[in-house]
């Protein structure tokens, strides 16, 4: 359970800070550090077990059938990340509470920088592959949220869109990739999986495992060719830089690398692939870094070439290269979220971050400027710092893989030596010089708590440097022996070595990067008038937007061709491909069973030719009255609602009859927002031709799909079935479930994740409808209609279509009808509590209730209602959505899969013996969902402005405000 609290924590703190007031600013950030500290601390508890070897191991059952548990797993390699994602968490979030200005919504942020932080806790920890990719999406999303929290800025919005344009690409290559995996190896269990590397290594689709594994990494760790997102994502706020792009974010890629390392290394084409991907970005980024001009483009470029790094260590595929790769992973978190956060108090005190502008700034900050020039000493690998550690290791294993023949990769690496001192000491630079009397502000050193977190950094960077083996020394080991086994080589992480060649590459990246620098410094000035070299032209962010802008164009003539604003012409489209698709993949007509009667029921005759006549009488009364139309349209509904209780189905019954009452309702809010509709014919006193062709082409394809249905129905009904699945759910229904309503409780119990998968949606769709009605209000102007046409207008269509339905209820006093809303929410109450063993449950409670509301809105009015009741739509949906949740969780933490039923009989007394079944839960939260989404789409309707048609003479006939309807 505590790695299950472990994970858990972070969203619950982002749930909890979600609801704090926008102005809340210290509040949340103390309750965003209070939650990352204690999880820190519980993580750093649990090393006592891990340090010695343990994997710590967490599982509950999902869907145990198909493999797929809910584990979390904790070993040395993913401790080492989890005190990496918290441990600078901590620090960004106090550095972010007096980096924020007092005008942000804070709570907002420390809400999503939780839940990014649990979601890279969910990737470090899954101990299922399918699980893993679940989180690695999240942390795409909760990524996207970060980087565009300042979303009125176009660069922060477009920065956001690439980098999750870009990593949920990579995520979905990713997904076929573990899905490939896990078939090959039989199970998405990571610990099955590790120690079947052979088995896949040896497998025909390796390759293709190898490849879309490769392409999820390197999308999320900003390898080339898809580094270019990265540095358009400095448009975050700083805190976000600091964080994603130092111990989170990006690291989730090499996290992967290192973690499927046994599974996948050891071949030429991981050699290939991983480290010549990881040189060319190690090179482009390290180069790129030298010429730039913001302060976070330098660290961003910097970020790119070191990940860089990491990935070549990684793509070499020895034990000892590995063991470096974990070293600079730790290494570059540390010494890079203390440049950011320098950065960032650069910024914050000045008010610019263009080095152009920027100098002499030891002057008036010579504390960060300190901190700052020990942070980048490291970053460029000088002695006695954690990075010269790491990157010395890096030098001795390209001289151990190239030997004394391939010394290409040895080259690159000083190569990128070299250039990091450069881009080092450009950063160093703003400290340097007079002071420059145009900043945008005078500069001072931060609060006291602001610098703090880049002392701690800074501090370890010192430390790590000159004590490795005291400070880092057991839990680098350890992570090591997670992905090495019984394969960890020997190493020394001592600071003298003696005279060796990984020593003189050192030397040389440090002296060639000084003299590199220097004869650049007069290409700086030049710089400043933007003359940059041709190579700093050559983007990834311009591939990125072509390919985007090809799509887009795509799309719009895929929609032009194939799409139109009628409805009509798409209903015909959709219809062709009913009736000729199947007839194209089968090739012939099945052959029918002939029909058998054992005898005709003249009552149930009669029902459904009553129910025909109203289907064909509404398609000829549309043209001329809609409101007569949806009057027998809901005949209809009424006929087949009493079909289903006529064939013992009296749950359909219900549940038909309440959606046909609610959906009326709503469509006679809607149907105001359509033109009236002047037939030429009825002017003209004849038909067109052109309109007679059409309606019979239209009659021809609506009998031909109507028929194709009808026989596709009828042989599926008679298609033999050895068993059926309804004996399975009668069977069982009592004894498992609790209930003796078969299909109340298949829908809470047996199924009841399908059912929380639809009143999730159903709240999405009521969501979206509120949205596109609340942006749509449309002017209240008005269209004049010819007097010839004005004076053969439906009087009854002067009133709107709800007044016209509300007049039966003007005979009755309104008062006597507003007791209607507490009988029928008894009758509601009722339904619900008997749905699980008699028909009900809480969709049709739901119904039920949303039409006692909506009678109030008919005979009262909407000012009425909303004065006298508080409906709250929106707070029911997301109670409804909680508790199905909250009832689904209960479950798994008990130990069971998710939404598993329990219930519980309790004697009580007069009552005598009560059985509670926690489906009951579930069903409270759908019957919330039914009735907020229903009620939500009605006020958005009800509240919309009636835009009109103005007839001669003054009167007005309703008119909607959508484009005008076609004239048949």
């Amino acid at each position: 359970m505590l790695l299950l609290s472990l994970l858990l924590l972070p969203f619950i703190g982002s749930i909890l800070i979600a609801f704090a007031p926008s102005n809340a600013r210290n509040r949340a950030a103390g309750l965003a550090g209070g939650v990352a500290l204690l999880d820190l601390l519980l993580a750093a508890y649990l090393y006592l077990r891990v340090g010695g070897g343990e994997v710590l191991r967490y599982e509950a059952p999902w869907l145990p059938a198909y493999g797929l548990n809910v584990i979390l797993r904790l070993d040395g390699l993913a401790w080492l990340f989890t005190m990496l994602v918290l441990g600078i968490g901590v620090l960004v979030i106090l550095y972010a509470r007096y980096y924020m200005s007092p005008a942000d919504p804070v709570p907002r942020f420390f809400s999503f920088l939780l839940a990014f932080m649990g979601s890279m806790l969910g990737v470090v920890l899954s101990g299922n592959l399918i699980q893993l990719v679940v989180f690695w999406e999240l942390t795409s999303l909760t990524s996207f949220l970060l980087i565009g929290y300042w979303h009125h800025r176009i660069d922060v919005r477009r920065g956001a869109r690439m980098a999750f344009t870009v990593t949920a690409t990579g995520g979905l290559c990713l997904l076929c990739g573990i899905l490939l995996l896990g078939h090959i190896v039989g199970s998405y269990d990571l610990d099955v999986v590790l120690n079947a590397g052979d088995m896949v290594r040896k497998h025909p689709w390796y390759q293709a495992v190898l490849v879309l594994i490769a392409l999820g990494a390197l999308t999320k760790s900003a390898q080339f060719p898809f580094h270019f997102w990265l540095p358009h994502a400095m448009a975050a706020p700083t805190p976000v830089s600091a964080y994603l792009h130092s111990a989170t974010m990006v690291k989730a890629g090499v996290f992967l690398l290192m973690r499927l390392w046994p599974v996948l290394s050891g071949t030429p084409e991981w050699t290939w692939l991983i480290g010549g991907a990881g040189v060319a970005t190690m090179l482009l980024g390290s180069f790129f870094a030298i010429f730039q001009h913001d302060l976070k483009g330098l660290l961003a470029y910097s970020t790119i070439s070191h990940l860089g790094l990491i990935t070549v260590l990684l793509g070499i595929g020895t034990p000892l290269s590995v063991v470096a790769a974990i070293f600079h992973t730790m290494n570059h978190a540390i010494f890079k979220a203390s440049l950011f956060m320098a950065a960032g108090i650069i910024d914050h005190e000045t008010g610019t971050r263009d080095m152009r502008v920027l100098r002499g700034l030891y002057k008036a900050i010579p504390y960060t400027a300190l901190l700052a020039m020990v942070a980048s000493a490291s970053m460029a690998g000088v002695p006695l710092l954690n990075g010269f550690l790491s990157k010395e290791m890096f030098f001795a294993e390209t001289v151990h893989v190239g030997g004394t023949e391939e010394w290409w990769m040895s080259y690159a690496a000083v190569a990128m030596g070299i250039f990091s001192v450069a881009y080092s000491l450009r950063f160093i630079s703003v400290f340097f010089g007079p002071l420059a009397a145009d900043l945008p502000k005078a500069p001072h050193e931060p609060p006291r708590w602001m610098r703090f977190p880049v002392e701690c950094l800074v501090l370890l960077c010192v430390v790590v440097g000159m004590l490795p083996h005291l400070t880092v020394g057991h839990f680098l080991a350890s992570a090591a022996v997670s992905v090495l086994g019984a394969n960890i080589p020997m190493y020394d992480l001592g600071l003298w070595h003696g005279f060796n060649l990984a020593l003189a590459m050192s030397m040389a990246a440090l002296s060639g990067g000084i003299l590199f620098y220097i004869v650049l410094r007069r290409y700086y000035a030049l710089a400043s008038r933007n003359r940059v070299p041709i190579l700093h032209r050559l983007k990834g962010s311009q591939a990125y937007e072509t390919t985007m802008l090809t799509l887009f164009v795509s799309a719009t003539w895929l929609v032009t061709r194939l799409s139109t604003r009628r409805l009509q012409p798409q209903l015909l489209l959709i219809m062709v491909m009913f009736v000729t698709l199947p007839l194209l993949l089968a090739g012939t007509l099945p052959s029918l069973p002939a029909p058998t009667f054992s005898g005709t029921d003249l009552l149930f005759a009669l029902m459904w030719t009553i129910g025909s006549v109203c289907a064909v009488a509404a398609a000829w009364k549309a043209k001329y009255h809609r409101l007569a139309a949806l009057l027998l349209v809901g005949g209809t509904g009424i006929v087949t609602s009493m079909t289903f209780l006529w064939l013992s189905a009296p749950d359909l019954a219900l549940t038909q009859l309440m959606v046909e009452t609610v959906t009326t309702v709503l469509i006679l809010l809607g149907l105001r927002w359509l033109p009236p509709r002047f037939m030429p014919e009825k002017f003209s006193g004849q038909t067109p031709r052109p309109v007679v062709l059409r309606r019979s082409r239209d009659l021809l394809i609506a009998v031909c799909g109507g028929l194709a249905l009808a026989a596709t129905s009828y042989a599926v009904l008679t298609h033999p079935a050895s068993a059926s699945i309804g004996d399975y759910f009668i069977l069982r229904a009592l004894p498992e479930g609790g209930g003796t309503n078969v299909v109340n409780v298949l829908l809470v119990d047996f199924r009841a994740f399908d059912t929380m998968g639809e009143v999730t949606v159903l709240s999405i769709v009521a969501l979206t409808v509120y949205a596109l009605l609340r942006r749509f209000r449309p002017a209240p102007e008005s269209i004049a209609i010819p007097a010839q046409q004005a004076s053969d207008v439906d009087p009854a269509a002067r009133e709107t279509p709800l007044q016209q339905a509300s007049n039966g209820f003007l005979m009755i006093p309104a008062v006597y009808l507003r007791f209607l809303l507490p009988f029928m929410g008894i009758v509601a109450a009722y339904f619900f509590l008997r749905g699980h063993n008699l028909p009900g449950g809480g969709f049709v409670a739901g119904l039920i209730f949303a039409t006692a509301i909506i009678v109030q809105y008919m005979v009262a009015g909407t000012a009425w209602v909303e004065a006298h009741i508080r409906l709250r739509p929106h707070r029911w949906i997301a109670y409804g959505l909680l508790l199905a949740c909250v009832t689904g969780l209960g479950a798994w933490i008990a130990g069971y899969p998710f939404l598993t039923s329990h219930t519980a009989h309790l004697h009580l007394p007069l009552l005598g013996e009560l059985h509670l079944p926690s489906a009951f839960a579930f069903d409270l939260g759908v019957f919330s969902v039914v009735v907020g989404s229903s009620m939500l789409i009605l006020v958005a309707l009800a509240h919309q402005s009636v835009r009109s048609h103005r007839l001669p003479g003054g009167d007005v006939a309703p008119r909607a405000a959508i484009a005008a309807e076609e004239i048949p």
